[in-house]
């Protein structure tokens, strides 16, 4: 893999005055199809990663280990820059250290560490964050792991959604003072919102769960955003295919009258079927 390569990409992108919305991807094949129709930047959330590698909902039970290998796999399989949701960073300001080290070696291009509290505590309610002061420990903590100097770190707070845009902005600026690399806001629904956090966060801005008034690539570009999620229809649409084409098949139609399965050429080409071919000439004879 060319980390070096994809990440020096991926700062540029933070660094450039543009707003790109990456596509979410979730395994090999999927980071090649968006890879083959010119995405930019994939994104491999933590949610998406519990669907795919657990079967499990996002309760924090998926494993440091199990998120990284899946990273790894991702990154392997296609030169497309990743962004990663490292949730908490798996416990502590150590974790993270450990989180950080993990996914660096796994090759992903730039990571978020957020501030809530997970997984969540006995008896507690709602949405919980970490303090300030711990969270930009772990800030800290994840800056100081960092071994390749393209590598975007970011800090994340889901805290306008539930505790107002001053207490959001309050939170960015410690994390920008740590040293991020730039603020991932989680719930910004309103253009309002938006113009308060860019007149006072002035390091590149990423959105996620963003409401529909924020879809104009240009005004969010003009307001310092860098990347805009759009959500992880792709994987829900892959379900829903599995689902539908393993329905029709229980339910007894033919194998030849299926629809929406992907053709001998898209499949050769998702799998670099040319490449393995060539290569089986070239080594084996």
């Amino acid at each position: 893999m060319n980390c070096a390569d994809r990440r020096a990409r991926m700062r540029a992108v933070f660094e450039g005055d543009s707003c790109l919305h990456p596509a979410s991807v979730y395994d090999p094949m999927s980071a090649r199809a968006a890879e083959s129709l010119g995405f930019e930047s994939g994104m491999f959330a933590g949610s998406i990663a519990s669907f795919t590698v657990l079967g499990a909902p996002d309760l924090i039970l998926l494993t440091l280990s199990e998120f990284a290998a899946q990273a790894q796999r991702i990154c392997r399989a296609a030169e497309l820059p990743l962004i990663v949701d490292a949730d908490h960073g798996y416990g502590n300001a150590l974790n993270v250290r450990r989180c950080v080290e993990e996914l660096e070696t796994a090759g992903v291009a730039c990571l978020t560490i957020e501030d809530t509290l997970l997984p969540k505590r006995f008896g507690g309610s709602g949405t919980e964050f970490l303090s300030i002061d711990e969270s930009v420990g772990k800030m800290k903590a994840a800056l100081a792991a960092r071994q390749h100097k393209d590598l975007v770190i970011l800090g994340r707070t889901g805290a306008v959604p539930h505790e107002g845009v001053a207490a959001g902005i309050e939170r960015a600026r410690a994390y920008v003072d740590a040293g991020v690399d730039g603020i991932m806001f989680v719930g910004v629904k309103t253009r309002e919102d938006l113009d308060a956090i860019a007149a006072e966060i002035d390091v590149p801005i990423m959105l996620g769960g963003s409401g529909p008034d924020l879809l104009d690539a240009a005004y969010l570009a003009a307001r310092g955003v860098r990347i805009c999620l759009q959500g992880h229809q792709p994987f829900m649409a892959a379900v829903q295919a599995m689902y539908a084409t393993l329905k029709a098949l229980r339910d007894g139609v033919p194998p030849a009258e299926l629809t929406a399965i992907a053709d001998a050429d898209t499949m050769a080409a998702l799998t670099r079927d040319a490449d393995y071919r060539r290569w089986l000439k070239e080594y084996l004879g």
